[in-house]
C-alpha cells in the first residue's frame, strides 16, 4: 500500500515513476513530432518485480487514431520498423523502450506534438494490471 501511495503522489505532481502491483514504469517520455510527419513515439523503462514473466499486451492513447507497439529489425540490409503483438518483461527484470528499439507508436496524431506538450497513455499487461498516465512529457531531447 505504501508503494501505491508514493506512486500516486509522484503521478499527481508530474513524477516520472509509477507503480502498479509488481510492474513499475520509469523514465516515460514522448517524442515531439518531426516536420512532415503525423506520428510520434513513447519510450520508457518497464520493471517487473514479480517471480513470473509478464507481457505488455495493449497500449492506447487519446492523442491519436491508433496506438501500437513496435520494434526495429534488419530486413534486406535495411533497418525497418515492425509492429509487435506484445513486449516481454522478464521476471525480476526490466525492458527498455528506447529510440532504435522497442517503443510505443502514436499513429495519425490529432495534432502535432511539440516540446512541452503532454500526452496520455494506457498500458495493459498479461497479469491483468492496467496503468494510466495522464501527463507524459513531450520532448525533443533524447539520449
Amino acid at each position: 500500500m505504501k508503494k501505491f501511495v508514493l506512486a500516486a503522489i509522484f503521478a499527481a505532481f508530474g513524477g516520472m515513476s509509477l507503480f502498479a502491483g509488481d510492474i513499475s514504469i520509469d523514465n516515460i517520455r514522448a517524442r515531439d513530432t518531426k516536420p512532415g510527419t503525423n506520428n510520434s513515439a513513447i519510450f520508457m523503462n518497464i520493471k517487473n518485480s514479480s517471480n513470473a514473466d509478464v507481457k505488455l499486451v495493449g497500449v492506447k492513447s487519446s492523442v491519436c487514431k491508433s496506438t501500437e507497439m513496435h520494434t526495429h529489425k534488419m530486413a534486406d540490409g535495411m533497418m525497418a520498423m515492425v509492429q509487435v503483438k506484445d513486449i516481454d518483461v522478464p521476471k525480476n527484470g526490466e525492458v527498455m523502450l528506447a529510440p532504435g528499439g522497442l517503443h510505443v507508436m502514436l499513429i495519425d496524431l490529432n495534432k502535432p506534438l511539440k516540446d512541452g506538450d503532454k500526452v496520455d497513455l494506457e498500458l495493459k499487461f498479461s497479469n491483468g494490471e492496467t496503468m494510466k498516465f495522464d501527463s507524459i512529457n513531450v520532448t525533443k531531447n533524447f539520449k
